[in-house]
């Protein structure tokens, strides 16, 4: 009960801090979220995070000292990503959080600030992207690539997570079906970013703003993969010739002996002779 209460009040954590960034982005507009918008918030960040917590709690029951790496690097990915991004702008430090605050309480407050940013991100997407630049720190402007790269890479993440548990189970999990647990946690896992992508296609409130829906992008990017996989019109071409070029030489052999024979060639009259 208390395992689910704690997921409960998570997941509406997540639901506001993700109205909030949208009401924080879009300032200058009349936002008006819909009913069906805070569903779809609510199952995205449900199935995202209960399916993120569990494969860290199964590999953990197997690999307990491995499981620090894992969050040691994802904490430090995500506290220095920011900081990275902020000096390859080369933009003045922000010295406006707080005008009684000097420039060491400055950096502190930047450094508790990014940890809890890196914090949020080994769980799930964070609403509010962190951006040191900006004087309000915070990143108002949709940035899909982004967004894009960290569902696979957590997607690769879990997948790896759970194919190490699989393989160093104990027989505590002797009575669970294993095969049958990955497979629901992955799914569990796409119905995350199923949601996500019905809720920006569909129920964002601001979706008439965005310079490219999310079908446009999935459909930009199914032909970015198939312009890859198909095969380039020279390498047809080389093929063709290829195929063409034992024909070509056996009439061309041919060609040349009649013309030979027509001509009166010496060699063959010389072999004919003798």
């Amino acid at each position: 009960i208390f395992m689910v209460l704690s997921l409960l009040s998570i997941v509406y954590g997540a639901l506001r801090c993700n109205i909030l960034a949208i009401k924080i982005k879009y300032d200058d507009y009349d936002v008006n979220v819909k009913p069906a918008a805070y569903l779809c918030i609510f199952l995205w960040r449900s199935f995202e995070i209960a399916t993120r917590v569990i494969v860290l709690v199964l590999f953990s029951s197997v690999l307990q000292i491995w499981i620090l790496p894992v969050v040691l690097v994802n904490l430090f990915v995500f506290f220095f990503y920011p900081w990275i991004l902020f000096c390859q702008s080369k933009s003045p430090f922000p010295e406006n959080i707080e005008k009684a605050l000097s420039r060491f309480g400055t950096t502190i407050a930047l450094c508790l600030l990014t940890l809890l940013y890196a914090g949020i991100n080994m769980f799930c997407w964070s609403a509010v992207q962190l951006n040191l630049n900006n004087p309000d720190l915070i990143s108002k402007s949709q940035n899909w690539y982004r967004l894009t790269v960290y569902y696979m890479l957590r997607f690769v993440e879990n997948a790896l997570l759970l194919l190490m548990w699989y393989i160093y189970r104990t027989d505590t999990y002797l009575y669970v079906c294993a095969p049958l647990l990955v497979l629901q946690l992955l799914l569990g896992y796409c119905m995350a970013v199923f949601f996500m992508l019905v809720f920006y296609q569909f129920c964002h409130p601001c979706k008439k703003l965005f310079a490219y829906s999310v079908s446009e992008g999935l459909l930009s990017c199914c032909k970015f993969l198939c312009f890859f996989c198909k095969p380039s019109k020279s390498s047809k071409l080389a093929d063709k010739a290829d195929l063409k070029s034992p024909a070509n030489t056996d009439e061309a052999w041919n060609s040349s002996k009649t013309t030979d024979s027509q001509n009166g060639n010496p060699h063959q009259s010389v072999s004919s002779n003798a």
